[in-house]
C-alpha cells in the first residue's frame, strides 16, 4: 500500500483517518467500525464493500 496515498485517504463517511492493517490488507476507519477492502492495490472505498469491525477486533489492532 502506497504510503502517499494513505496519507490523503479517508473514511468516506465520517471523514475520518483510516488505519492500514496489513494482514487483512484493508483500510480501517476506528469511528465507524468499517473496513474497506484493498483490492489489487486499489482501495475500495465503497460503504457497501465495507465489513463491519468488532470492538474486540479493533482492541487487537
Amino acid at each position: 500500500m502506497d504510503h502517499n496515498l494513505l496519507d490523503i485517504l479517508v473514511c468516506p463517511i465520517c471523514k475520518g483517518e483510516l488505519k492500514y492493517h496489513k494482514a487483512n490488507n484493508e483500510l480501517i476507519c476506528r469511528f465507524d467500525k468499517l473496513a474497506y477492502p484493498i483490492n489489487d492495490d486499489i482501495p475500495v472505498m465503497l460503504e457497501e464493500q465495507a465489513r463491519q469491525v468488532s470492538s474486540d477486533e479493533l482492541d487487537k489492532l
